[in-house]
């Protein structure tokens, strides 16, 4: 399920790019009202209560997730919006290694050496990344991936803290705030709520289908999956963006991102499969082959 999820997210990134008529904010104030507009009917017709005002009556940690998943969509969107497809994919793939850095600050999982090579390496690749993008001036949307990736992962973490939980009040949750903070900076800078009619209808398009339908298979695989396990699964919408962008957009990404694009895979998959192969002779009964380096608190 969590690779079905990034896989139905992956055609967001196109359907952004697809709406250039009209920036990031207006394009999230649509997206976002896509996303209220199909959980709420959708549950009015199950004679469920409100999602929205569930989202924000059910506690602290829903909350938290609300807010963690309006930093990943800002930050994603206007990353695609304002740099390259392949960027904001390659960027966004290091949502694993904070999966676990976060997964370990708030769930108590260890690090171990895998966990700390892997973050080490990537950021080699990020630093690639950004070093060739201040040069062309495309910091701004590489930082707003990583913003998204940081976000989503906190997303992940809290989501995972409580599995059995419905979480799909988070969608209409954060949509709400998304919709009045566009609102607030679309008129600020002088600018029309309503853009071009087929930018409007690709956002709910995002919204409605690929954001909830995504969204709701990977807080169903949070029931079985492992949180950092979850975040590497749902790297297919990072592999999968660059190849829609290069076979819709015709973009060709620049040779310091595929250089640093890859060493950041390189790095999450590779302690994929690491951890598969630790996880695989633990269970044969085989003793780890190395220590933990951090301690659980």
């Amino acid at each position: 399920m969590a690779l079905s999820a990034g896989a139905v997210w992956s055609f967001g990134a196109i359907t952004a790019r697809l709406a250039g008529g009209s920036d990031t904010f207006q394009y999230l104030a649509w997206r976002s009202l896509g996303i209220i507009a199909v959980i709420e009917i959708w549950h009015l017709l199950k004679r469920r209560p409100s999602q929205t005002i569930v989202a924000y009556t059910s506690g602290r940690r829903m909350l938290l997730a609300n807010l963690s998943l309006l930093v990943a969509s800002i930050g994603f969107v206007y990353a695609v919006k304002t740099t390259s497809a392949a960027n904001a994919a390659f960027l966004g793939a290091t949502t694993p290694l904070f999966g676990v850095a976060s997964a370990r600050a708030f769930l108590g999982e260890r690090l171990n050496w895998r966990t700390i090579t892997a973050i080490a390496v990537a950021f080699a690749g990020l630093a690639i990344m950004l070093a060739g993008d201040l040069e062309a001036g495309g910091l701004i949307g590489d930082l707003a991936a990583v913003s998204a990736a940081i976000g989503f992962a906190l997303y992940t973490t809290i989501v995972k803290s409580a599995p059995d939980r419905d979480w799909s009040p988070v969608l209409p949750g954060y949509g709400v705030v998304m919709v009045a903070i566009c609102i607030a900076v679309t008129l600020a800078k002088g600018n029309t709520l309503v853009p071009p009619a087929l930018d409007i209808g690709l956002a709910l398009v995002h919204g409605g289908l690929f954001v909830v339908a995504g969204t709701l298979l990977y807080n169903g695989a949070s029931r079985t999956v492992p949180a950092a396990t979850m975040t590497v699964f749902a790297q297919t919408e990072m592999v999968l963006v660059p190849v829609w962008g290069f076979l819709v957009l015709a973009e060709r990404p620049s040779p310091g991102t595929l250089f640093g694009g890859t060493i950041i895979l390189v790095a999450v998959l590779g302690k994929a499969l690491l951890d598969v192969r630790h996880d695989a002779r633990r269970t044969l009964g085989e003793p780890p082959v190395e220590p933990q380096l951090v301690p659980a608190a």
